[in-house]
C-alpha cells in the first residue's frame, strides 16, 4: 500500500487516517478518532495556494443538534467550545505536514493571537474551517506554523495566528 496525496478527503478517508491506515509510513501520525475529530471533510488541499503561497488546506464539519458537546456545553445554553475549534486547526495543520510526506507524531504546540468574535450553536448548519500555511521546518524534528479561521455559516468566528504543530519520532521526548 502507498500514500497517493489528494486534493480532497471524504469522512471515510479520514477515519482511516484515524485508524492508521491512510498515510504508509509505520509510525506516522493519527487524526482524532470518533468524537474528537473536529471535522467531516476535507474539501480542499494544496501545497501552493492560500495567504502565503505555500499551501491551504479546508474542511467542513457539519452541524446538528445532536453533537455530544451540545449536551455538556453547556446544560440549557448549549455551545460549541471554542478549544474543539481551536483543537481542529491544529488537527488540520498536522494532516497538511503528513499528506506532505513528512514523517511523525503530531502535537499541537501552540499559537499566537487566538481571538473569538462568534459561537457555534446547534442551529448552525455548517463550519468551514481555513488554514493557510505559513512556515514548515524540517530539521530533525518538523514545525509546521499556519494561520488559521473559523467560519460558521460563512461568518469568521474564530482566528489564529500562527498555530504550531510539531512531528515527532517520540512524541513522549517534547
Amino acid at each position: 500500500m502507498s500514500f497517493e496525496p489528494q486534493q480532497s478527503y471524504s469522512k471515510e478517508d479520514l477515519i482511516e487516517c484515524a485508524n492508521g491506515n491512510l498515510f504508509t509510513k509505520e509510525g506516522d501520525g493519527r487524526l482524532p478518532a470518533d468524537q474528537m475529530l473536529m471535522f467531516d471533510e476535507i474539501s480542499n488541499i494544496d501545497n501552493f495556494g492560500g495567504e502565503f503561497q505555500k499551501g491551504n488546506i479546508t474542511a467542513i464539519l457539519n452541524i446538528n443538534p445532536d453533537l455530544w458537546f451540545f449536551d455538556c456545553h453547556f446544560k440549557k445554553d448549549p455551545v460549541m467550545p471554542g478549544c474543539l475549534g481551536l483543537d481542529a486547526m491544529w488537527q488540520l495543520l498536522g494532516f497538511y505536514l503528513l499528506w506532505s510526506g513528512l514523517p511523525g507524531i503530531g502535537r499541537a504546540l501552540g499559537a499566537e493571537k487566538i481571538k473569538f468574535s462568534g459561537q457555534v450553536l446547534p442551529s448552525a448548519k455548517i463550519v468551514r474551517y481555513e488554514i493557510d500555511i505559513k512556515r514548515i521546518i524540517n530539521r530533525g524534528a518538523v514545525l509546521g506554523v499556519a494561520n488559521g479561521k473559523m467560519f460558521v455559516d460563512d461568518k469568521e468566528i474564530y482566528n489564529a495566528e500562527k498555530l504550531k504543530v510539531g512531528l515527532f519520532s517520540d512524541p513522549g521526548s517534547f
